[in-house]
């Protein structure tokens, strides 16, 4: 039985299994060579052939140039007032490339801050709007220091995001310099296609209006660029190189900041434009427009809310009434009668008999009067002077027939009327200048000589900016000499004046003595009184004769009808609509003898130009023209006047010294 057990024991093969072990050995180790020199070759591959590929990838993995924006200038007033600053701000920007999912990141913040829908379409097209990868864009603006607590505690849901401490636009006077310095905000694919669109990398703002849109580009100065290491999380680790920007340029602007918080103020409720402009230069003085707008509600992004408030069709606070365009009434006299003394239709002894209405040659229709309602009878007889003292419509009626159309347009347009002659108010209007050739290529029509009626006492197709009435009015005062109205004054606290020379002529007269005898007239508007009713100035009730000025003041009232009224439907006891009210105008210049400042006052359906617009015009000369005891400032006063005072000074220390 045993003999049979050892039998059926198979005895092990040792050769064999040593055969199988050593192939599969083999097999094996050769198997893990071609592994290890497929490794080996593709480690030689990456590492020699490929290194510079990868090392670039690499690199854009942790390195990141950026955008650094430059700081941008300051503007001031002629005496240092700063009208434009620059503040900081923490916002909160992100990276799109580091954000994994940016509507989860969005549903995360608005549960943190205040981030309405309408904040996050307009970061959704300040996104379509960047140009350069890896650069951040703002989503949401000037965060409170709770939002900026909250955010923090919960950044490491926020990848890509962060609170930025930025430099924003801030109008330290607001409304009452709006309309003049313009305001900033985000800037459009448009505006990105007109300038040098790697100089805004970064930049989310532009200027809009005014001052800030004019010289945007000196205001924006050159961005600057810095290569940094950040980790995976986005944070910067390290600066490698930095090209520092170069910060933009600070404006001086002629601007008043008094003559212009001086001006908002006298127009009070009423809505108008102001233009005052500094006669030996054509600086802008002050430019007003009410109502107007807070100009930092634009710069960190504007509530729709907010912005519907600002589009009240009657208030119209984003319009600028001191470029808008209107009739000039009765302000455009004084030139329409310079026009017919030097083109010799009528001399200063010429005279009319005024009784209250006009015929035209021919035609049996009455025009009447402005005073026609009040004085029946008219201006009794009428020479150029007391036709433009007392407004006589008639006088300038008759002399408008003679003269025509065309001599009194070509005359009118030499001070400036129908063209914006700005340096740098690009957004005025160029107002209207009609004549025959006008009419017939805007309106295909021809001309009336009824109409040239209406635009010899600045109605009908005429129309003019209160900014175009104060420069007619500068050239008036200067006798001639043009300036071109300009806002700029110098670039930097230390700069030099600029010298603009005009690029228009000088207005030289046959006689040039008729500047003097025009002179005489617009002061008596103001200063001629004790006459009666029929002789005195048609604003001396509400200037020169409530109080005794210290300088002489030459001006010229305006009464622009807003809807015809026939005249046997005029109601004089019937109360007219707001709506349908004249539009009330006064320019001035002073001194007379020694002109420094010329203006123009609107007030929109103010009925009353030598009442309601005059007094505002005295108004803002005494602040720009007095001193704090009330007499007129020596830098201001003719030779005649300080050598008369120097007189006096020296009397008086003789007569202390007895």
């Amino acid at each position: 039985m045993l003999s049979r057990m050892l039998d059926d024991i198979t005895l092990k093969d040792h050769n064999l299994e040593r055969r199988i072990f050593l192939s599969r050995l083999l097999i094996g180790g050769l198997i893990a060579g071609l592994l290890i020199a497929f490794l080996i070759i593709r480690l030689v591959y990456l590492q020699v052939y490929q290194h510079e590929y990868y090392s670039t990838v690499s690199d854009n993995n942790r390195i990141y140039s950026q955008a650094i924006v430059p700081t941008r200038g300051l503007i001031y007033d002629r005496n240092g007032v700063l009208l434009a600053d620059n503040k900081p701000s923490y916002n909160l920007t992100v990276i799109r490339e580091n954000v994994p999912d940016l509507d989860a990141s969005l549903g995360v913040i608005q549960n943190l801050i205040e981030l309405s829908a309408e904040d996050i379409e307009e970061f959704t097209q300040r996104q379509r709007r960047r140009n350069v990868p890896f650069s951040s864009v703002p989503v949401a603006f000037n965060l409170s220091e709770d939002e900026i607590a909250r955010l923090a505690v919960n950044q490491f849901r926020l990848p890509g995001f962060q609170v930025e401490a930025q430099l924003v636009r801030d109008y330290p006077l607001g409304a009452p310099v709006a309309h003049a310095i313009g305001y900033l905000s985000s800037i459009t694919e448009q505006e990105l296609r007109q300038v040098n669109a790697e100089n805004y990398a970064g930049t989310h703002q532009f200027g809009k209006t005014g001052v800030e849109r004019f010289y945007e580009q000196i205001l924006h100065g050159q961005v600057g660029y810095q290569i940094v290491e950040k980790n995976a999380r986005g944070q910067i680790m390290n600066v490698l190189d930095r090209n520092d920007p170069v910060p933009g340029e600070d404006l001086v602007l002629h601007l008043d900041s008094e003559l212009q918080l001086a001006a908002w103020e006298a127009l009070g409720d009423m809505r108008g434009g102001v233009v005052a402009l500094d006669v030996n230069t054509g600086g802008v003085l002050a430019m007003v427009s009410k109502p107007a707008f807070d100009p930092n509600l634009f710069v960190g992004g504007i509530s729709q809310r907010e912005y519907t408030a600002l589009n009240d069709p009657v208030r119209t606070p984003l319009f600028n009434r001191a470029l808008g365009k209107y009739s000039p009434g009765s302000t455009v006299k004084p030139f329409v009668g310079l026009a017919g003394l030097d083109t010799g239709v009528r001399n200063r002894e010429y005279e009319i008999e005024d009784p209250g209405y006009f015929h035209l040659p021919g035609d049996s229709r009455r025009y009447h009067d402005w005073t026609w309602w009040v004085n029946e009878s008219g201006h009794q007889r009428v020479n150029l002077a007391k036709a433009i003292y007392q407004s006589c419509d008639i006088y300038f009626w008759d002399m408008a027939v003679d003269m025509g159309i065309d001599r009194m347009s070509q005359f009118m347009g030499r001070f400036g009327f129908g063209r914006n002659t700005s340096v740098d108010i690009s957004q005025a209007s160029a107002g209207t200048l009609p004549s025959r050739e006008w009419k017939r290529e805007n309106l295909g029509q021809p001309w009336y000589p009824g109409e040239t009626l209406n635009s010899a006492i600045g109605q009908g197709y005429t129309e003019a900016t209160p900014l175009q009435l104060a420069t007619a009015t500068m050239v008036m005062a200067n006798k001639g000499q043009w300036h071109q109205p300009i806002m700029l004054r110098q670039v930097g606290l230390e700069g030099e004046a600029i010298q603009h020379q005009s690029a228009i002529p000088d207005v030289n007269l046959n006689n040039p003595d008729d500047w003097n005898y025009i002179h005489q007239a617009m002061q008596d508007v103001v200063h001629k009184g004790d006459g009666g009713y029929r002789n005195n100035g048609s604003a001396y009730p509400y200037i020169a004769m409530l109080e005794q000025m210290p300088y002489h003041m030459a001006g010229k009232s305006g009464t622009a009808q807003v809807v015809g009224i026939a005249a046997d439907e005029f109601d004089r006891n019937a109360e007219v609509a707001e709506r349908y009210r004249d539009h009330a105008l006064f320019i001035a210049f002073a001194p007379v003898e020694n002109p420094q400042i010329a203006l123009a006052v609107f007030i929109e359906h103010g009925e009353g130009g030598s009442s309601v617009a005059g007094p505002i015009a005295k108004q803002l000369l005494d602040v720009y023209l007095l001193d704090e005891f009330g007499q007129l400032k020596q830098e201001y006063m003719s030779e005649s006047a300080l050598q008369q005072l120097s007189s006096l000074q020296q009397a008086a220390e003789e007569g202390e010294q007895l």
